[in-house]
C-alpha cells in the first residue's frame, strides 16, 4: 500500500464529488435534451389517439339516439 500525503483523501473526496456532480449534469442535460421531447411527442400522439377514439364513440352514441 503506498503512503498518501496528508490530505490526499480529501482531495480525492473532492475530485470523486466533482466527478458526480459533472455527470449529474450530463444526465440532466440528457434527459432534457433526448428523452423528455421523445415522452412528450409520444404523449402528445397518444393523447391525439385517445381523442379520435372517444370522438368516434361519441358519434357512435349520437347515430343510436332515438
Amino acid at each position: 500500500m503506498q503512503d498518501k500525503q496528508p490530505g490526499s483523501f480529501d482531495q480525492d473526496v473532492r475530485n470523486a464529488a466533482t466527478r458526480v456532480e459533472e455527470e449529474l449534469q450530463r444526465l440532466i442535460r440528457y434527459m432534457n435534451d433526448e428523452v423528455v421531447p421523445d415522452v412528450r411527442k409520444h404523449s402528445s400522439s397518444a393523447l391525439r389517439s385517445a381523442a379520435d377514439g372517444l370522438r368516434s364513440l361519441a358519434e357512435k352514441m349520437d347515430d343510436r339516439r332515438p
